[in-house]
């Protein structure tokens, strides 16, 4: 398997947070990451947009668990479900 292929995973859990990105690249952007404690990864849901998605504003400073694919540093999220 080719380290670009999509990984599936199943009831991921971490912190979400929001940060600088690509800082001094020509891709510099404030991300919003879930944060596993062991990894983070750029959060970005499946139906949602690459950049700057409004949804995902609501999961900031929340613990979830994600269903849905891991891509290099990205997880592409099919399920958010914020944990209380």
């Amino acid at each position: 398997m080719d380290s670009s292929d999509p990984v599936p995973i199943k009831r991921l859990r971490g912190q979400v947070t929001r940060g600088p990105y690509g800082k001094g690249s020509k891709s510099e952007r404030d991300a919003v990451f879930v944060d596993t404690g062991a990894k983070r990864y750029i959060l970005r849901r499946k139906a949602g947009p690459a950049f700057a998605d409004k949804q995902l504003d609501k999961y900031v400073g929340r613990m979830v668990i994600c269903d849905g694919f891991l891509m290099g540093t990205t997880l592409l999220a099919d399920t958010i479900d914020i944990v209380d």
